[in-house]
């Protein structure tokens, strides 16, 4: 084993559903033949993370460690691996077995949803708040399974991927959120104009730069946001709607301004009432499940992790601002509490693994 005569590590755990978050020395797991190792230098917090705590929800087995956004140094590979050699810099997303979550120092990564990360200063840093991210938006927009749950657009990488859409205005619902800010980098993509989101003032110029062509103050009410979509779209239908927060009030908005005919991507359960679902509307309404690693999402996720080290390099994709929490992933519980509180607005949170005291 590359981790010189290492066995375990420290891991951030659940020890029981609705337990407390807790440090313990788990195995240091072994990749299998189309695998790599990584050892983790930052992992991303996210609200699903608080989710599974709080709601006891998609676990079924404890104990359960946390984390699904990683980035990190290839330790390990698999004998059938070919396109990644230890030392290389990495990212990936986690998935809900043990070995490959990424509140720990080190996790196994299948070697198709993997990708070289770029170099720009403090990189451990970056990486990691993309994966998770990233996925909630390309798995609902690009999957083509039939069981996956997707509007079933075709990719930018495809034919009319960027053509399909253009001139097209959409609207994203809270676009500085981390899920927003990459909704509004791949809608650019997909080539749709204008861009409309929702967001908190201070964030005007970060989404802005993204690609947003207006940002709509998300703390007026429902009534004046729809006037200014009217306006800002010219009269032009709003065929797609990205929910990026997907509360009560923000699903029932999205509903409301989405054309008849139109996609609606939502990051929760649908909760819009029926009452507001007509006949005949065809309106169709997605939850996605933002995960690569689930089979009906595996392919769009080979696609995607097969260009993004190039849209980095490029800048046509930019990870959510970070900022670092102390005590490796001894600080994480604080963290999850203020992502719980909605304290967090405009960047992600990520801890280092390999600094937990």
């Amino acid at each position: 084993m590359a981790t010189a005569g290492r066995t375990t590590q420290k891991a951030l755990f659940l020890p029981a559903e609705h337990g407390e978050w807790q440090l313990g020395d788990f195995p240091i797991p072994t990749p299998g033949p189309k695998d790599v190792l990584v050892k983790i230098m930052s992992a991303a917090l996210n609200p699903i993370d608080w989710k599974v705590q709080a709601h006891g929800m998609i676990v079924a087995k404890y104990p359960y460690v946390g984390g699904n956004d990683g980035a990190g140094v290839v330790e390990e590979v698999g004998s059938e691996v070919t396109n990644f050699a230890r030392g290389d810099r990495v990212l990936f997303e986690g998935w809900f077995e043990t070995s490959k979550m990424t509140f720990q120092q080190y996790a196994i990564v299948p070697a198709d949803i993997i990708a070289k990360a770029s170099s720009p200063a403090r990189w451990e840093l970056f990486p990691a708040s993309i994966s998770l991210g990233l996925a909630t938006v390309v798995t609902g927009l690009y999957s083509h399974h039939p069981n996956a749950k997707t509007v079933n657009f075709p990719a930018p990488w495809e034919e009319g991927g960027t053509t399909k859409f253009a001139g097209k205005p959409t609207f994203v619902i809270g676009g500085a959120s981390s899920v927003g800010q990459y909704a509004i980098q791949i809608l650019k993509m997909s080539g749709f104009s204008p861009i409309i989101t929702t967001a908190s003032v201070h964030n005007e110029a970060l989404l802005r730069s993204l690609g947003a062509s207006h940002i709509i103050d998300r703390s007026l009410p429902p009534a004046e946001i729809k006037s200014e979509l009217a306006r800002l779209t010219q009269g032009k239908p709003l065929e797609f709607v990205y929910d990026a927060i997907s509360l009560e009030d923000t699903e029932v908005l999205a509903y409301e301004v989405l054309a008849p005919g139109g996609n609606l991507v939502l990051v929760s359960p649908d909760g819009i009432p029926n009452e507001l679902k007509k006949d005949g509307d065809g309106k169709k309404v997605v939850f996605v499940v933002g995960n690569v690693h689930l089979p009906e999402n595996r392919q769009v996720g080979v696609e995607t992790y097969a260009r993004l080290t190039e849209w980095l390099q490029k800048g046509a994709l930019v990870p959510n601002r970070v900022e670092v929490l102390a005590n490796g992933l001894a600080g994480i519980p604080e963290g999850l509490e203020r992502l719980k509180s909605n304290k967090v607005s405009g960047k992600k949170l990520v801890a280092r693994p390999q600094e937990t005291p």
